[in-house]
């Protein structure tokens, strides 16, 4: 995989191609992922990442190790460890709830960005930023259905909280590729969350089934895939306008869910859906650059997405990877 930041040129047709590619990539990670339910979510997540890790080792190589020095050590270790709670959050919570209810409640990030970026940066959030976050707050509401029943089954607070985890991570990605190309971002995060998941897997190990393997390598190459379809995309594209496309997961998690595990939502939840994606979509078209991103922690290169490609460029050997 060439996982260089090179200029492509402005295609807005293929790059929206590519990242709606990335993102039925996701749902079809995230479907796998509730059909090995029955694997602990630890060794899921471990496995997630570590065969992430494997995919991209070899590109990562060929850059050279003076080309995957950082100078943000802290914030790479940070940003992984954010991203790996999301993700371990969601693999809780997808095997209790509709796989729709899952995706969507863990990709009302951008709900929470404006947030996380008052008080990582003292930025004030706007007067449309807050409406954006009334109309996904009510969808919220609509799909989790407050009441005793979240007391016997909190999945959909844990999903929730995913969203959380990810709109921490998703600002600390962006942070990072103000200065750092995507190769660098990507291998630090596969790497450390990899390295940090050993201890915790070797005690939650159990034998697993031949089927169950082959849904763990499907969600881990699912989500490699993931990865590098959304840095092919935004060479050719800009974050103003693609991000509007990432909701496409929940389009693709909907179908899924209906087809795989009979998931029918009810009109209730239908509406809910759709006032969580246009709060999310108003919320990053009216916020912060720091608030462009995706589900599960990934992280798009919003405007910093040049600064970054110029730097990777320059930096990187003009050799494919």
């Amino acid at each position: 995989m060439d996982l260089r930041a090179q200029t492509a040129g402005h295609n807005r047709s293929l790059g929206i191609v590519l990242i709606t590619l990335a993102f039925l990539c996701a749902a079809v990670m995230s479907a796998l992922s509730k059909a090995a339910s029955g694997v602990p979510p630890l060794l899921l997540l471990f496995l997630q990442y570590g065969i992430s890790f494997l995919v991209f080792v070899p590109s990562a190589a060929r850059a050279g190790r003076a080309n995957l020095k950082t100078q943000h050590f802290w914030l790479q270790l940070f940003r992984s460890l954010a991203g790996s709670i999301c993700q371990l959050l969601f693999f809780i919570a997808v095997g209790s709830i509709p796989l729709l209810d899952s995706v969507l409640l863990s990709n009302a990030a951008p709900l929470f960005i404006p947030m996380v970026v008052y008080i990582w940066f003292r930025k004030s959030v706007q007067p449309l930023v807050w409406i954006s976050l009334l109309i996904g707050l009510a969808g919220i509401v609509m799909i989790i259905k407050p009441g005793p029943q979240l007391f016997h089954n909190p999945a959909s607070l844990i999903a929730l909280a995913a969203g959380l985890f990810s709109a921490v991570a998703l600002v600390a990605t962006n942070k990072l590729a103000e200065t750092e190309p995507p190769t660098r971002i990507l291998i630090y995060n596969f790497g450390f969350s990899t390295l940090l998941l050993v201890p915790v897997c070797i005690w939650a190990w159990k034998p697993l089934t031949a089927r169950n393997w082959l849904l763990l390598l499907g969600v881990g190459l699912f989500y490699a895939l993931t990865q590098y379809l959304i840095i092919r995309a935004y060479r050719y594209a800009s974050a103003t306008e693609l991000s509007p496309f990432n909701y496409s997961v929940v389009i693709f998690s909907g179908i899924l869910g209906w087809w795989l595990f009979g998931n029918v939502p009810d009109a209730v939840a239908a509406l809910g859906t759709v006032l969580i994606c246009a709060g999310g979509i108003l919320s990053i078209e009216a916020g912060h650059s720091e608030g462009h991103g995706h589900a599960f922690g990934n992280g798009h290169w919003t405007r910093h997405w040049k600064l970054a490609r110029r730097h990777a460029s320059s930096s990187q050997p003009q050799s494919k990877l």
